[in-house]
């Protein structure tokens, strides 16, 4: 019998939505979402990119076992045959449904998608995304640009839509099948918005009025910040708006006013992302398949917007790694409804008022390379083992660890460190941590700093964060055998949650290190 899975992965999305405690995003869908669900607020990808981060957690290893650092190499080929999250569930007897943006397209999921490996049908690329990047944004003076801020009249779009709608449209026209066929399915709909270039209706900027809009707390370059830890940004120079600011390399700032202009799209591509998130579990009831299908919402990392006076991804920060992360569970996260009642009505962010708190949030540290054991846990199947220390020739295991014994603890009653084991369990008494890392081509920020590819890292920045601090060293690292030197490290940070939550101050050089070793 067993859950179905609906597993929702958003492009760049870091955790601003009103179930985060965001007071600004009008976010609704995904805040019912997670009123019915287990909610972590302390989730972080493994490398803040896209293909490496995706590849990383549908392998359920990390970036060091993928061998992707870049977009340019095939697991299966370059590191090891893993076998991935969706593969796993097709072989255990599911239907396997991929639409939009699931694994990063092109040479790093073998220009398939990891089909016929992943997907039991070949999978879904919306027909409106070839014009992601054309020039489709009406400037001022009414010409046409390829813009980084891009609100547009769908109408007037190529085919009349965009992308996520089609997305939307296909993944409700697959339930509508999967309803009828009665197969169990796991069905993962990747969508590609708040990603550049910030392209959605314009009716969504009016949720946004330029003035209840504020630079990041942090918008300056912090002092102590080493200059291999900055990301410059290149791909949002390239779009035509930001061109024409004619901004100096690597450090120069943006314009108050175009900041604001930036934060403000990010928002409003949120809310038109809500409103598809919002359609698609609203076709779930309708099907009435709600009581028996598992949602995962996810993103592959966040997304600065100003903070560290960066933009984009490409860093070791908590806005470039940090994500959203929430399991609804029947049953187990929500008391099982009556057959016919409505779990996620349509909620319309224009009109709707009021947010909704978690189910139930849990403030552990957890990485995304545990969404594959833990999604195995909750359906049912076999978790996967773990990996070996050197896990290259092992076709399944992981990395993670499974996070279900986090979902029905209340944390509150638990005093810190006293947690309950038995010997037959694993003592969950340790501290959680979520390792993340970035590569960089050089020391100081050039033209190719954000993606290096693989023949041109030199160094390899490792983070770990725990409740209590962010710790990163930057070390010496070797392309031809993927080899990391911790006796040679070029430059630290350490910032301690506490009094520096936004990680603006690295006391690195202040400290003697041997304490966090």
């Amino acid at each position: 019998d067993g859950m179905n899975v609906l597993f929702i992965v958003v492009d760049d999305l870091r955790p601003v939505l009103g179930c985060y405690g965001d007071k600004l995003v009008k976010s609704p869908n995904i805040d019912q979402l997670a009123a019915r669900s287990m909610v972590f607020s302390n989730a972080y990808a493994q490398q803040a990119v896209c293909a490496p981060s995706r590849v990383s957690f549908l392998t359920g290893r990390r970036p060091d076992t993928t061998r992707l650092y870049d977009f340019y190499s095939y697991w299966r080929v370059h590191a090891g045959n893993y076998s991935t999250m969706p593969q796993y569930f097709k072989e255990n007897g599911y239907v396997t449904l991929s639409v939009g943006k699931v694994f990063h397209p092109g040479v790093s999921s073998n220009y398939s998608d990891d089909y016929p490996y992943s997907w039991s049908i070949p999978p879904f690329h919306p027909s409106a995304e070839k014009f992601e990047n054309d020039k489709t944004c009406r400037g001022k003076d009414g010409k046409l640009y390829a813009n980084l801020v891009c609100p547009v009249n769908v109408t007037e779009m190529p085919g009349g839509t965009l992308p996520d709608i089609q997305s939307t449209e296909e993944a409700i026209r697959l339930l509508n099948i999967m309803k009828t066929n009665r197969q169990k399915f796991f069905l993962a709909v990747g969508y590609h918005k708040p990603h550049i270039p910030l392209r959605y209706p314009q009716e969504f900027l009016k949720l946004y009025p330029l003035e209840n809009i504020t630079l990041a707390p942090d918008p300056w370059v912090p002092k102590k910040l080493p200059s291999v830890a900055y990301n410059p940004w290149t791909d949002i120079r390239q779009r035509d708006d930001v061109k024409a600011l004619n901004v100096s390399f690597p450090y120069g700032p943006l314009p108050d006013d175009f900041q604001r202009q930036i934060r403000q799209s990010y928002y409003a591509a949120v809310s038109y992302l809500d409103v598809q998130v919002g359609l698609l579990l609203n076709a779930l009831d309708n099907v009435g398949l709600s009581n028996n299908t598992i949602v995962v919402f996810t993103a592959d990392h966040g997304w600065s917007l100003g903070e560290h006076g960066e933009w984009a991804k490409y860093s070791n920060f908590d806005v470039a790694t940090r994500v959203p992360l929430m399991f609804y569970v029947p049953g187990l996260t929500t008391f099982p409804v009556s057959q016919g009642a409505r779990l996620f009505p349509y909620l319309d962010p224009f009109s709707h008022t009021g947010g909704s708190a978690p189910q139930g949030q849990s403030k552990k540290v957890v990485e995304l390379v545990s969404v594959f054991p833990t999604l195995a846990e909750l359906a049912g199947l076999q978790v996967p083992p773990a990996c070996p220390e050197m896990s290259f020739g092992v076709v399944l295991c992981t990395e993670g660890t499974s996070i279900v014994h986090y979902f029905n603890v209340s944390e509150e009653k638990v005093e810190e460190g006293k947690e309950a084991c038995d010997d037959t369990d694993r003592c969950f008494n340790e501290e959680p941590v979520a390792f993340s890392q970035y590569p960089r081509p050089a020391d100081t920020p050039q033209w190719n700093s954000d993606k290096p590819k693989l023949k041109d890292i030199r160094i390899m920045g490792y983070s770990m964060r725990t409740t209590d601090y962010r710790y990163t060293v930057w070390v010496q690292f070797d392309p031809n055998n993927f080899s990391a030197d911790f006796k040679d490290v070029h430059a630290g940070e350490l910032y301690m949650m506490e009094t520096d939550p936004n990680q603006d101050y690295n006391i690195y050089n202040n400290t003697s290190h041997g304490w966090l070793l």
